[in-house]
């Protein structure tokens, strides 16, 4: 139904903005309405439909534009809109009367006629459609906006459930922990550090933390995945001793530690080092490779395109991801302008 008023509404317009000028020009005189010429008649209302309709689809447009605006200025649009109605009217009078397609028989009379009636109605007009195109667009961001909140509702449901399993685990752990012989010092250093681990992202870790807090995350997890390693891997970790309370994006370093220990053969050796240079963090990880040990893409392509996406979102232009492999080692460098 909307739709089909949206089309009707200019050819009623036109109707009834040309009848009224029929009845103020006819019935003072005291001739027939619609007296003469039917066929001039019907030509000026074919031109008064038209011309409503042309200018029906501008001005959605124009007040489209207008809402769009932080704050439209009421008084120079409206004016604004007169003016054009008003140069745009005459014109078509009198390009009309030229070619005998309207009839301007009183000259300035029936300019000012057409001028009085077809420009306040026309102002009505478009303050109706704007208000309805006002409501429409209201309605629309109050939709929005619910969607928005039910949105905002079911993530923050997610996380506490998302939250729920870690935190049953960390309980867990200590249960075991506390179930596990105090002479067994390997199995709780194990469940010590899974612990710390988990205690760090459950309750320590925020939008951003400082490097300090990064760095005691990462060498405990380090630590907990050196110990399901073999005895004879070749550790060396290097942190600048400047790192302390600059903020970064948590667990940013994670896959390529674990990457790291997960294709660690060969000679089998890591290296780890952080340093600071001003603004910039650098984190370069290296280690051997066999070539049976060697990562194929399909392997080491999620971990690493997951980081690339983080960093586009956190740190966009301001980091450099650098890996290179080679048959017999791999080595990744991170940049990061904090």
């Amino acid at each position: 139904m909307k739709k089909v008023m949206r089309w009707l509404s200019p050819l009623i317009l036109g109707v009834v903005m040309f009848n009224f000028i029929r009845l103020v020009t006819d019935l003072p005189r005291n001739d027939d309405f619609w007296a003469h010429s039917k066929m001039q008649h019907l030509q000026a209302l074919g031109v008064s439909v038209l011309f409503c309709y042309v200018l029906d689809y501008r001005i959605r447009i124009t007040i489209a534009k207008k809402l769009s605006q932080p704050k439209p200025f009421i008084f120079k649009e409206y004016l604004t809109l007169t003016v054009g109605l008003f140069v745009v009217l005459n014109l078509v009078l009198f390009i009309g009367s030229l070619t005998g397609i309207l009839y301007m028989g009183n000259g300035i009379n029936d300019y000012i006629i057409a001028n009085v009636i077809y420009i306040p109605l026309f102002l009505l007009y478009y303050a109706i459609i704007r208000n309805d195109m006002i409501a429409a667009r209201y309605h629309e961001q109050t939709l929005q906006l619910e969607k928005t909140k039910v949105g905002q509702l079911d993530m923050e449901l997610k996380f506490l459930k998302s939250q729920y399993h870690p935190h049953f685990l960390f309980n867990a752990l200590n249960t075991i922990y506390f179930q596990t012989e105090a002479g067994n010092t390997q199995a709780r250093t194990s469940i010590e550090l899974l612990s710390e681990l988990l205690r760090y992202q459950l309750y320590d870790i925020q939008k951003t933390v400082t490097l300090k807090q990064e760095m005691n995350y990462t060498q405990a997890y380090i630590r907990f995945q050196q110990m399901r390693m073999s005895e004879r891997l070749q550790l060396t970790q290097f942190y600048d001793e400047g790192m302390d309370n600059q903020e970064i994006h948590p667990l940013l370093f994670q896959p390529l530690i674990e990457n790291a220990f997960k294709y660690v053969s060969g000679e089998y050796w890591i290296n780890f080092c952080f340093e600071l240079s001003g603004n910039e963090l650098t984190f370069r990880v290296g280690n051997s490779l066999s070539w049976k040990g060697r990562p194929t893409k399909t392997k080491q392509g999620i971990g690493i395109e997951n980081l690339k996406r983080r960093l586009n979102l956190l740190y966009p232009a301001r980091y450099q991801l650098t890996i290179t492999p080679a048959d017999d080692v791999f080595t990744a460098e991170l940049k990061i302008k904090l």
